[in-house]
């Protein structure tokens, strides 16, 4: 058997990832930031929106910055999964994709319950509605 050459091993690419270094890391990420995304929520947006005690301008501040919290934190999530991808790490893809999924979900979630709760209030759509 032939030695792989020194370009070859250099290229992340070349070999699969062994999957119990795959693993190690794939799950400490997953649920480190699957506890990000619930602290977040709770602690991020919770306390501060009852700490706002009915002050709307800071409720919306607090919602906006946790839409940014979450646009930032997909971002990271799916840089990380193609450089896993990258390197062929097939449970790190799988674990971030997952949380990809997840925190997509939230952000969806945030950014309907934004809209809404800003949605134009509703016109008088007939005259003679005496509005």
């Amino acid at each position: 058997m032939t030695p792989p050459s020194a370009p070859e091993r250099r290229r992340p690419w070349s070999r699969r990832t062994r999957w119990g270094v795959d693993l190690a890391l794939a799950i400490p990420l997953f649920l480190l930031k699957t506890a990000w995304l619930g602290l977040d929520w709770m602690f991020g947006l919770g306390l501060e929106t009852g700490a706002a005690q009915g002050d709307t301008d800071r409720i919306d501040a607090a919602g906006l910055a946790h839409i940014g919290r979450m646009q930032v934190l997909l971002i990271a999530v799916l840089i990380v999964a193609s450089l896993a991808e990258i390197f062929r790490a097939r449970w790190m893809v799988i674990a971030h994709l997952l949380v990809t999924l997840l925190s997509g979900g939230v952000l969806v979630a945030v950014q309907h319950q934004w809209g809404s709760s800003h949605a134009p209030s509703p016109r008088c759509i007939r005259y003679s509605a005496h509005c």
